[in-house]
């Protein structure tokens, strides 16, 4: 390993590589999710799509079936799964069985505690990001913000896959520290995640907020921006976080809850809320 090479270099040549080889996004949920924000799609195509893979297919099924995503009758079929629960509601669960394969997929155990870590922390924002649309007048846009939350941090699951790569390659090297790994993704996570989302061709909506999340905010007229902005401060007050938790961190005097007009009591049961759905999620599992 070349260790006085800037570690940007390495990430800007992985990202740049038409070799790129990490395990991102399926195939079938970038599909889905660029048929879906066609608006003209059918179920059919829908059902389609995801049917191609077999072992997707079982996963979304057991997700849709599962507490969180469902709590109705038992689904058997995609077609069920798609009418029951809504073809943006199957993209979600197809994202989020995506993106838990390639949070599990570490094989070096420092940075395998890492991506669990900030696994919690995708899926936290995610189920939070929901929820506040769903009480804040903003149902329409729910969806859309929960996936924005389970990506907004994408850059840093992949410039953890790069300092495994790098590792793995130097069998000699010095392992990464947490600290070190935090100071990278810090500094690197929000234009790299950018860039990787504009190579994977996701929706613009997606794209800004990944780019945009740690910037300061003038207006919240950008709302799923704004929610994934004032989720994340939550999941980091709970400790859903790579970082130590930030108990002290006051919600109701942040920019977005203010611009939004959301009330303490309203962001207390946000937190209860994660905390409580944070018990049905597994981070093991497949």
């Amino acid at each position: 390993m070349q260790t006085t090479r800037p570690f940007v270099e390495v990430i800007k040549e992985q990202l740049a590589s038409e070799s790129l080889n990490l395990p991102m996004f399926h195939p079938i949920a970038l599909k889905l999710e660029n048929l879906l924000a066609a608006k003209d799609f059918a179920i059919e195509q829908v059902v389609a799509l995801i049917v191609k893979d077999q072992a997707l297919t079982s996963q979304i099924l057991r997700l849709a079936n599962s507490a969180f995503f469902s709590g109705l009758a038992k689904v058997r079929t995609i077609t069920e799964a798609v009418v029951r629960l809504g073809a943006r509601e199957i993209a979600s669960v197809a994202m989020t069985a995506s993106q838990q394969n390639s949070y599990n997929s570490f094989s070096v155990p420092e940075l395998k505690a890492h991506s669990q870590a900030l696994w919690r922390h995708a899926i936290g924002s995610a189920i939070g990001s929901r929820w506040l649309c769903e009480r804040t007048g903003y149902k329409q846009l729910a969806q859309e913000a929960f996936i924005a939350g389970l990506l907004h941090d994408i850059g840093s699951l992949l410039i953890l896959k790069v300092l495994e790569g790098i590792l793995l390659a130097d069998a000699g090297g010095k392992a990464t520290s947490r600290d070190l790994a935090n100071e990278i993704i810090e500094a690197m996570h929000t234009e790299t995640g950018h860039e990787l989302l504009e190579k994977w061709n996701l929706p613009e909506l997606y794209c800004v907020i990944v780019r945009d999340h740690h910037k300061e905010q003038r207006d919240t007229t950008n709302v799923i921006l704004s929610m994934v902005r004032l989720v994340d401060d939550a999941c980091r007050k709970l400790g859903l976080a790579p970082t130590p938790a930030e108990p002290n961190l006051m919600l109701a005097a942040t920019f977005e809850a203010q611009g939004l007009g959301i009330k303490e009591i309203m962001l207390a049961e946000l937190e209860i809320m994660i905390e409580d759905a944070m018990e049905m999620v597994s981070v093991s599992a497949a």
